[in-house]
């Protein structure tokens, strides 16, 4: 359930297209279904204007498949993050509207129309990579951030060994309402970014580099000391992680620019 069904059913019921007993019905879950050992939460979309995420790994197609049944009983899209192909073409024989996407590693079983736009107006989040060993993580945040109901927009390949290529990213950096680096090795990206514009900068460090990257600490510590102000960093390969802060970001920003946009949806 999410802040623009409840409106709509609301609606039905207020004008006597639903009766009140329809509509206790499709509100039965509030506000979480316990199914076996996993507790789905059917109302953070309501609360936070996020959508229930899975994370896939520890978890069996059995509990994975349960959870997404529920949400799409709840009108919500399911987000599964960090799941391999193999248990991913599992999930599409069972959820006709489940697509995956191979490079982010992330499965979205929608609840409706599976080609309806995502996109809501809320706000432009640009994602850049330094390399392109690290789009997978910059697509798991793509794909995060348009579930989310943002527009993102990719630039990749636009690392400090080559940082002329940065320059043609200019437009889509200024016009971004939040900004998303994704680099590896020495991860000087963020610090590079973040002196050029004067939007949130949200570093993703990553895996990406040779020994003495140490698996993507040696970028967390370059990120987390950038000497560019207000650069805020999540986790190595947190891309999903980058991704929820940006659009939050965003919406946030989006939102502000409405005027007439009623005060309690701000925060949805």
């Amino acid at each position: 359930m999410n802040v623009e069904r409840l409106r709509e059913l609301l609606g039905a019921v207020e004008s006597g297209a639903l009766t009140q007993d329809d509509a206790l019905e499709r509100l039965r879950r509030l506000p979480f279904e316990s199914i076996g050992d996993v507790m789905v939460d059917s109302h953070r979309a309501l609360r936070t204007g996020q959508p229930e995420v899975v994370y896939a790994p520890g978890k069996t197609i059995t509990q994975i498949l349960a959870a997404a049944r529920s949400l799409e009983a709840s009108e919500q899209d399911s987000l599964i993050t960090r799941l391999d192909a193999d248990v991913a073409a599992l999930l599409a024989i069972e959820l006709p509207r489940f697509r995956y996407y191979d490079r982010a590693r992330v499965g979205v079983a929608f609840a409706g129309e599976v080609d309806k736009p995502r996109l809501s107006g809320r706000g432009g989040v640009t994602i850049l990579t330094a390399g392109s060993a690290d789009i997978p993580v910059a697509e798991e945040a793509a794909v995060t951030v348009w579930v989310m109901g943002c527009e993102p927009r990719r630039v990749y390949d636009v690392g400090v060994a080559g940082i002329h290529r940065l320059s043609a990213a200019m437009d889509d950096l200024r016009s971004a309402d939040a900004i998303i680096v994704v680099a590896g090795m020495e991860a000087a990206l963020a610090s590079v970014v973040g002196g050029l514009v004067s939007a949130p900068v949200i570093g993703v460090p990553t895996s990406v580099g040779y020994g003495a990257s140490f698996g993507g600490v040696s970028a967390l510590l370059s990120m987390l000391t950038s000497c560019a102000a207000g650069v805020t960093v999540v986790n190595i390969d947190n891309g999903f992680g980058g991704a929820m802060a940006a659009a939050r970001i965003a919406t946030a920003i989006s939102f502000s620019r409405k005027e007439s946009e009623p005060a309690s949806f701000r925060n949805a």
